[in-house]
């Protein structure tokens, strides 16, 4: 299958080694990988931030980039919310109705990184090793908009070596948000000393994601505090060790 990645413009800037993580995996598991340098942004951050009508020429040039890809694959729960929740309502609002008609033919070929694993591909096995005690925070936009439920944590299950431990809570915001961080810091923060500690309290080496977004909130404390956490967004850890076991199918 030929693989189109949206790297997303925050990691771009500042995770590049996520979106390398993924071409990666996707290569080991026998894909053609391709990456369109016209790319920008998916729009997330103006919308979000009740700049609609500017967000629309992005989503506008995405659709351009992407109308032809056979899949697009993107390490960011928070980007494909962007799209599948808030594409066409920007398209109706300008009453670009061709638009509209665009985005409901690219939408069903765009997919978070491991939920293009699990749920398209059907493959949970993929033939990492990480000897590591790691814990899963579960992003907002991966369980509320996406829904992918224990989708990443069946991908570190199968992964060698991993001791992955359950966290409190999970299901509890970090306080990151975007832009939320900056307009309700003191909240933000409240939250964010929850998760923490809940991070904490699991023992782990690593703490791991699907959002490089809620990982930069989260290691900023666990830095400021002197601990030994680490994080990962989840396609590094599946990037890890490949120890050659077989793929194993679990959805045809």
């Amino acid at each position: 299958m030929r693989v189109s990645l949206f790297i997303t413009c925050y990691n771009d800037a500042l995770f590049p080694e996520t979106g390398k993580a993924v071409v990666s995996v996707l290569e080991r598991l026998g894909h053609e990988i391709e990456f369109r340098p016209e790319q920008t942004c998916c729009g997330q951050m103006h919308w979000n931030t009740g700049y609609l009508r500017e967000a629309v020429p992005i989503i506008r040039h995405f659709v351009q980039v992407y109308r032809d890809a056979e899949m697009v694959v993107i390490p960011s729960s928070s980007c494909v919310s962007m799209m599948r929740d808030h594409y066409i309502k920007a398209a109706e609002m300008e009453g670009d109705a061709r638009l509209v008609t665009e985005i409901e033919s690219l939408l069903p070929r765009i997919y978070e990184f491991s939920e293009f694993l699990v749920r398209k591909l059907g493959v949970e096995d993929v033939g990492a090793a990480y000897p590591h005690k790691v814990t899963y925070h579960a992003s907002c936009h991966s369980m509320r908009s996406l829904h992918l439920g224990d989708i990443p944590i069946r991908l570190l299950k199968q992964v060698r070596g991993l001791d992955l431990q359950p966290i409190q809570n999970m299901q509890e915001c970090c306080g990151f948000g975007g832009t939320f961080s900056i307009k309700n810091a003191d909240v933000s923060s409240a939250m964010l000393a929850d998760k923490v500690r809940n991070v904490l309290n699991t023992g782990a080496e690593v703490c791991t994601a699907v959002d490089n977004s809620c990982l930069m909130h989260l290691y900023g404390s666990l830095h400021r505090q002197r601990t030994f956490v680490r994080t990962a967004h989840l396609a590094e850890i599946l990037a890890s060790g490949h120890a050659g076991a077989k793929v194993e199918e679990v959805r045809a």
